[in-house]
């Protein structure tokens, strides 16, 4: 199978992580420094359309990002692992859950889309479609989910990345993935679930994840970020981190 993949650490906990839909393997670079390889193993892996794999064709879907996680894991011999998943990823990793319960064991949500979608009004999916190829799209978008505070520079470099490491087909066709895809009757919520949200996040919100993941999975906690929006990888690295690895190595350590 054609994967790209990064890891850092080789500790005895693997845990998958996948990125959002602004992102790609190495959207965590700021954290990654800080992970404690000793202890776990971070597998960062592209989707199709994205980074390496930017030309791999794809049907584009959740289904698909599952199925090739576990075949990556697959591939490197790896049976039980937990997972963490940014934005789409947190749809992600809650579809590999349905699909190889008992290859998990948990999962960490990072401003999440749940996986019953995000129903938008017509207005503003024309908008988030148009930011396939607009560049002033992805900016808006950006700025609004981190609340509209961060400088102008970090929300251009952040376009531009996004830009520059997504096939705009692919990138296009992910927000049907994300927005549209419901899987919430196939949750069992056997697992234990952490589920991280910034702050400044305006749809992502502890509301959202109070109706969605804490109904959804009796052994759901919620994590407010402090000074973070959308994206706590580059805004509050650290704490994400302390976040992430205080919750695998102490709920499903």
């Amino acid at each position: 199978m054609s994967n790209s993949f990064h890891c850092v650490g080789n500790g005895p906990h693997t845990a998958l992580v996948l990125h959002g839909w602004f992102g790609d393997a190495h959207a965590f670079a700021p954290m990654e420094p800080w992970l404690n390889g000793n202890a776990f193993r971070y597998l960062f892996m592209n989707y199709r359309g994205y980074g390496d794999r930017m030309h791999t064709p794809g049907a584009c879907t959740i289904d698909e990002i599952a199925h090739d996680a576990l075949a990556l894991a697959d591939a490197l011999d790896i049976h039980r692992f937990s997972l963490v998943g940014h934005s789409m990823g947190g749809m992600a990793i809650e579809r590999i859950a349905t699909l190889a319960p008992d290859r998990v064991r948990a999962l960490v949500a990072v401003a999440p889309v749940p996986c019953g979608g995000v129903r938008y009004d017509a207005p503003t999916r024309q908008f988030l479609e148009a930011a396939a190829r607009e560049p002033e799209y992805r900016k808006a978008i950006i700025d609004r989910s981190t609340g509209m505070r961060l400088p102008d520079t970090w929300v251009a470099w952040k376009a531009d990345y996004s830009a520059a490491h997504a096939c705009p087909d692919a990138f296009g066709a992910y927000l049907s993935a994300w927005a549209d895809t419901d899987f919430s009757d196939a949750i069992t919520g056997t697992h234990p679930v952490k589920v991280l949200v910034g702050e400044h996040d305006p749809t992502f919100t502890a509301a959202l994840m109070t109706r969605t993941y804490l109904r959804r999975y009796p052994r759901a906690s919620l994590e407010i970020l402090k000074n973070a929006g959308h994206y706590p990888m580059n805004e509050t690295p650290l704490a994400l981190v302390s976040a992430i690895e205080s919750f695998l190595a102490g709920e499903a350590g």
